[in-house]
């Protein structure tokens, strides 16, 4: 989604205010609100500031995120505004941390508006558009740099490769043609300044595997399709499988497809492997419907976030320590015949939108109840139903490797009786596993978690 066409240059300011509440109210003045009954300026202020009180909209990184959805004809509306020594809220010391705050209204029929939430958490993870936003002096340079930021352009020219690198793409053409590869993918995190391949891979659909979102925000010709991944695995087959898996459930790929993939370390601007996958051979064991890899009514927008989060909870943990847990997506309804609760609720009456995985403010929540005994059981569409469910299917015949606990078991014996997928974290090694149909597909192994 293209940012950069909600802000307008009128709407990105230098906060005075030291408080919130006037940072918000400063904001405010700089939209061109819909006159009408239904909508003033104090209104809605008060409603951003009950907003806060129920949850923070603090996302970290020096970066707040306060929105909320409006009676206007326009689908978004932004202001930003920069706050360099912090800001006071009724004595949370968070507030005193933030930098920016990103102002986001929605129109109350925008159907996008979690994807909305999601892109912009996606920049400001991205450490190079973060410091292009630092290294900002004056107020029209901050202008530039956020209109250049939200709008994809790259921190930095592309690079014209070497001969060394040439070299390898032509190989890997070569390579691609006679192993009858339909698809190459190219690991965008190899080069700082972009990835440029030019026209060598012109008969084959080529597919950027993309860190960071200046690379999969950037327009770019020779490149058919982009597979933005968050946070995975440092280990570079752990990538490969956790991209081939999300290309499988967005459709970019076919389960007869053969794959080559061209790489290198990551910021080296240097190729140097490359990797040829038979997607059917690698995950024969999901593939037994060849049409059916999601179940049903589960979105891939919602695997994915749900395998980014559980990822960091294996490589960052909490506290240090990789953090056990275990998320089941599908129909909650059938699901539920299933499970019974361990504790009382989290999620339990608030709105859809509010719990839903999608949204980035449910990330530090999520985080938090997963060392809490029990399964999060999730709705296809993002919806977290419930936390610290215990899972009771039927033990169905399946055969695990030794040294998988209670987790792993739950997750094979409920996705063989329900139509279900289940992504574990385990508590010991923080290995991540994908479970469906019962059959179970390591993205992160266990001697892979971690770098020492």
């Amino acid at each position: 989604m293209r940012i950069d066409r909600y802000i307008a240059q009128t709407r990105v300011i230098d906060i005075e205010s030291t408080d919130f509440k006037g940072a918000l109210s400063e904001l405010l003045n700089a939209c061109e609100l819909p006159k009408g009954k239904k909508l003033t300026k104090k209104g809605l202020l008060n409603d951003l500031l009950d907003r806060e009180k129920q949850m923070t909209t603090y996302l970290g990184g020096g970066v707040c995120l306060p929105h909320a959805r409006v009676p206007m004809k326009r689908n978004y509306m932004i202001a930003v505004g920069r706050c360099p020594n912090g800001l006071s809220y009724e004595g949370h010391n968070e507030y005193q941390n933030i930098r920016y705050v990103f102002l986001l209204l929605a129109a109350e029929n925008a159907r996008s508006y979690l994807y909305s939430l999601a892109s912009l958490a996606r920049v400001f993870q991205d450490v190079a558009c973060m410091q292009r936003l630092n290294a900002a002096k004056t107020l029209p340079d901050f202008r530039r740099e956020v209109k250049s930021v939200f709008g994809g352009d790259g921190a930095k020219p592309r690079q014209r490769h070497n001969r060394f690198n040439n070299l390898i793409l032509k190989e890997a053409a070569k390579i691609a043609k006679g192993a009858n590869c339909t698809s190459v993918l190219v690991f965008g995190d190899t080069f700082g300044g972009g990835v440029e391949v030019g026209r060598v891979f012109k008969d084959f659909k080529t597919v950027l595997i993309a860190h960071g979102t200046s690379d999969s925000a950037s327009e770019r010709n020779d490149i058919d399709a982009i597979l933005p991944i968050r946070s995975y695995s440092n280990h570079r087959f752990s990538q490969l499988r956790s991209a081939v898996l999300i290309g499988l459930t967005r459709g970019i790929f076919s389960s007869n497809e053969r794959l080559c993939c061209v790489g290198g370390l990551p910021q080296s601007n240097q190729f140097d492997s490359i990797t040829v996958v038979d997607v059917e051979r690698e995950f024969q064991t999901m593939l037994m419907q060849k049409s059916n890899m999601l179940p049903s009514g589960v979105k891939a927008e919602v695997v994915e976030r749900v395998l980014a989060i559980a990822t960091e909870l294996a490589v960052e943990g909490r506290e240090g320590h990789p953090v056990g847990c275990l998320f089941v997506l599908g129909n909650a309804d059938k699901i539920s015949d299933y499970t019974k609760p361990l504790i009382l609720n989290p999620f339990y009456g608030y709105k859809d939108e509010d719990r839903n995985i999608l949204n980035p403010f449910m990330d530090e929540t999520v985080k938090e109840l997963s060392s809490i005994d029990g399964a999060f059981i999730i709705r296809g569409d993002g919806v977290l139903v419930s936390a610290g469910s215990l899972i009771h299917a039927p033990d169905y015949n399946h055969n695990l490797p030794s040294g998988l606990g209670s987790r792993h078991a739950a997750a094979a014996s409920i996705t063989q009786v329900e139509d279900c997928l289940c992504v574990v974290v385990s508590g010991s090694t923080g290995q991540v596993t994908l479970f469906r149909r019962g059959e179970m597909l390591p993205l992160i192994e266990k001697a892979l978690v971690r770098d020492s």
